[in-house]
């Protein structure tokens, strides 16, 4: 019988064999007499079992519950109608009568009456002459002057602003690094095909730590620079400009004169004529006309009355109905599961065997 010592990284899910110092081995127990030879050992059987499990079922109950209706009923209430009375009144009506009235006519008269006509005559009028005469007035005249005015001008100036520029800084920063790690404790790894049992204790693992380290970058920052900029200025220029003035200067001018000249005219005169005219005279006559009186009648008036009316109206009222719910409830079952066990059985060595085994190692 030989016992084969196995260390094993663990990389990811995958076993891997390592040829390092054996740190954990497994004995068989032996006993000092030679017959018969062989180990004790262990199986992993998978022995069925019946496990109460609960499942959850549906079931279908009726829950009361209450439904809001809408019933008609009548209700009473007070409508507003019209309704026709009689009531007396007095109505304005036209009888005719005959009334004696004077209406105007033309009479044709005689009457005396000034007429004019035009006799020749002689009249003294005043002639308009025009003669010559010197006048003052004023002229404009452009004088020579200065005028003071503003002259745009671009001033350079310096300005302040704000400029980038990049200055070094260093930043923390986590890098992902993978390191060693221990296990501790032995750790089953299986059997070969001879049934020889492996086990490794302290075996390593890869972990995955955060490393930090500083990384230099560049931080912009703002730096206060002047730099020329062009303002608007206004300066003030003399200008020479013409400017109007009035001089006095003496100008001859046409004056209007009246002079006395007789003139022919006609004029008029009156001459007494007879003319035949209309006269507007007065003559009775009779005329129908309507007069106004007032009687009594009845008038049809509406006056507004309330009576009683039934109305339909709808009132809320609540049923009670049954509503189909959906419950869940447990309910017991057998599951049939396979639990692992570990059975303990003699492996018999034969003598030949050991001889092979001797001069064999793990490859």
């Amino acid at each position: 019988m030989r016992c084969y010592n196995i260390n094993t990284v663990l990389i990811g899910c995958v076993a891997l064999p390592s040829y390092t110092k054996s740190t954990s081995i497994t004995r068989v127990k032996r006993s000092f007499h030679q017959e018969p030879k062989g180990y004790w050992t262990k199986k992993l059987l998978w022995k069925p079992e019946w496990v109460k499990v609960w499942q959850t079922q549906k079931k279908l109950i009726w829950k009361s519950d209450w439904k809001k209706i809408q019933v008609p009923i009548w209700k009473e209430i007070q409508v507003p109608i019209w309704k026709e009375h009689q009531v007396p009144d007095w109505k304005v009506i036209s009888k005719p009568i005959w009334k004696e009235i004077q209406v105007p006519a033309w009479k044709e008269i005689q009457v005396p009456f000034w007429k004019e006509i035009q006799v020749p005559a002689w009249k003294e009028i005043q002639v308009p002459e025009w003669i010559e005469h010197k006048v003052p007035d004023w002229k404009e005249i452009q004088v020579p002057d200065k005028k003071k005015i503003w002259k745009p001008v671009w001033k350079e100036i310096q300005v302040p602003i704000w400029k980038e520029y990049q200055v070094p800084d260093w930043k923390k920063i986590w890098v992902p690094v993978w390191v060693k790690e221990g296990i501790h404790g032995d750790h089953y790894l299986g059997k070969d095909h001879h049934g020889n049992e492996y086990t490794a204790h302290d075996i390593w693992k890869k972990k995955l730590i955060w490393k930090p380290e500083w990384k230099k970058i560049w931080r912009t920052e703002k730096k206060q620079i002047w730099v020329p900029e062009k303002k608007l200025e206004w300066i003030p220029v003399w200008k020479e400009i013409w400017r109007t003035e009035k001089q006095q200067i003496w100008r001859v001018e046409k004056k209007q004169i009246w002079k006395t000249h007789k003139k022919e005219i006609w004029i008029p005169k009156k001459v007494q004529e007879w003319r035949t005219e209309k006269k507007q005279i007065w003559i009775p006559k009779k005329e129908l006309i309507w007069k106004q009186e007032k009687v009594q009648i009845w008038r049809t008036e509406k006056k507004q009355v309330w009576i009683t009316e039934k109305k339909q109206i709808w009132k809320d009222e609540w049923k009670q109905i049954s509503v189909p719910v959906w419950t869940e409830h447990q309910v017991p079952a057998w599951k049939k599961v396979w639990k692992p066990v570990w059975q303990k059985y003699w492996v018999t060595v034969h003598h030949h065997d050991h001889h092979d085994h001797h001069d064999e190692g793990w490859r």
